[in-house]
């Protein structure tokens, strides 16, 4: 019967779309019952297997990335401000990577830093892990090394780490990322704080750090949370490395924190 076709009386008229509806609905339960278990009740048929390779674990994703990050060129291009990854907590370091593995990263994100930083994140490098490692030479001149209170950092491997102030002092200079390329901002930091963490070989340790290296332990642990430097820079004071360098200070090799 065609859709403009009379309708009997008595008769209500069922739109064609709504039978075919109900047709499609009847053969999907049908087609999803066995005729007739042992006690003439329909049974349900088993969920049919997917074939194909199964989907990888979120510890053999992390690693097909990291040994991705392994092989490509140095040095590497550093996540930008704008990724989601860099505004994300970091899942905390538990076993995810196997250990040798898990050494091999941190020997590479220490072999990033001379010459570009004092430090890195692995959200920087796209790995969503609570990992990070500090390094600073502080080869700065003597005047700027003083008035920062910088001395030479020798390498740490932050695990998981945690960051605690030890006293209410804050020190405030201008301060720069490898993920904001282009910009620095007065920061006001913690002077002294203890890093708790482990190492790459899954050893605790308690450090007491003030000055300069207290502040890279700060910027570091930001990043693992989520957090940026421009988040608690002074807003008026932001400016390109370029001018800051014109207006500022005298022109020098800075090594932002990472």
């Amino acid at each position: 019967m065609a859709d403009g076709a009379a309708v009997p009386e008595g008769c209500t008229r069922v739109p064609v779309q709504a039978l075919r509806f109900g047709t499609r609905v009847l053969y999907r339960l049908l087609s999803d019952y066995r005729p007739k278990g042992p006690l003439g009740h329909g049974t349900r048929r088993p969920a049919r297997r997917r074939t194909g390779t199964p989907p990888m674990s979120g510890g053999e994703e992390l690693a097909e990335r990291v040994h991705a990050l392994l092989a490509a060129p140095r040095p590497w291009s550093v996540t930008q401000v704008g990724d989601p990854v860099l505004r994300r907590t970091t899942e905390p370091y538990d076993g995810q990577l196997p250990d040798g593995l898990l050494r091999e990263l941190l020997d590479a994100m220490f072999r990033h830093l001379p010459g570009v930083g004092v430090g890195l994140a692995a959200p920087q490098i796209g790995i969503p892990l609570a990992l990070a490692v500090i390094e600073d030479p502080a080869d700065v001149p003597p005047e700027i090394a003083t008035a920062r209170e910088r001395v030479p950092q020798p390498p740490l491997e932050l695990v998981n780490p945690v960051v605690t102030p030890l006293e209410s002092r804050y020190h405030a200079f201008y301060e720069g990322c490898l993920s904001v390329e282009g910009l620095t901002a007065v920061v006001p930091r913690h002077a002294r704080v203890r890093l708790s963490a482990l190492d790459g070989g899954g050893r605790g340790y308690d450090v007491e750090l003030s000055g300069w290296p207290a502040r890279i332990a700060q910027h570091e642990t930001d990043h693992l949370n989520g957090v940026l430097y421009l988040d608690r820079a002074e807003p008026r004071s932001l400016s390109t490395v370029g001018n800051y360098e014109r207006f500022w200070t005298p022109p020098q090799a800075e090594r932002p924190p990472g």
